[in-house]
């Protein structure tokens, strides 16, 4: 299979902006041993911004362009060697690409991405991407690299997609206010009725939400990818994701058998 995994700042970082150690060892194990068992994988990670926030001992997310760029200059780099370091101790090579709006609708630089990261693929590699926020001025306001990992993954004709957040997947309402929620396990189409279940971001970390993560899920439908929205804090979820097990909740046109 080709698995694109999408990592959300809450995952990777501490509230206090800081790398999270103990979870991105996980990850980067899980994810080594998956690439082991014969699957390509892509990974986009957010996290820059912050960790750069973190890593400058700053006491909240900045709101304003120059400084959030940067942040994203100061985490990137820290992101990136934190991320060769974990996956060299599996004896796996990652490759960095940091892209703009304009490198997925731009035909000509979407086809050149395309090739790059295929290339890179053949050369046994994990790709990792994430929005170039140290260049980028209105990609830093939209924030969502969840609608990036879906992109990516209609791209290279992923067949899953695992965005790994601070929840457990799309609810019935939302469970930090209606103890009442319940999980849903598996829808096969985003109508009116599932985007009106989408509620706001619950971190302050990361500038996505539910709604991102919809939208995301209308690209893979559309391009016959499973979608998997789980919770970023037990990486071992990814095993029982891939083993078809029920976890989170599942986008898929696929009939149940």
């Amino acid at each position: 299979m080709r698995i694109v995994v999408k990592i959300g700042t809450s995952t990777l970082a501490h509230p206090s902006g800081h790398l999270n150690i103990r979870r991105v060892e996980e990850l980067c194990k899980i994810m080594s041993d998956i690439k082991n068992a014969g699957h390509e994988v892509i990974l986009v990670s957010s996290g820059a911004i912050g960790m750069g926030v973190g890593k400058l001992g700053l006491r909240q997310r900045p709101t304003d362009i120059p400084s959030k760029q940067a942040a994203a200059a100061v985490g990137q780099c820290e992101l990136m060697y934190t991320y060769d370091k974990l996956f060299s101790e599996y004896h796996h090579t990652v490759a960095q690409l940091l892209i703009t709006r304009d490198d997925t609708a731009n035909e000509k630089r979407h086809t050149n991405f395309i090739n790059t990261l295929n290339r890179l693929l053949e050369l046994d590699t994990i790709p990792i991407i994430n929005e170039n926020d140290t260049i980028a001025t209105d990609e830093i306001v939209i924030g969502d690299n969840d609608t990036l990992a879906a992109i990516v993954a209609q791209s290279v004709k992923a067949d899953l997609l695992v965005l790994l957040s601070d929840i457990d997947g799309l609810y019935t309402a939302d469970p930090h206010k209606d103890e009442t929620a319940v999980l849903i396990n598996r829808v096969n189409k985003v109508d009116e009725k599932i985007m009106a279940l989408a509620g706001v971001s619950s971190t302050t970390q990361g500038t996505g939400g539910m709604v991102t993560k919809l939208h995301a899920a209308e690209i893979c439908l559309g391009c016959s990818c499973d979608m998997v929205i789980a919770n970023g804090a037990r990486p071992e979820n990814l095993y029982d994701i891939l083993d078809g097990k029920a976890v989170g909740t599942r986008f898929t046109e696929k009939c149940l058998c």
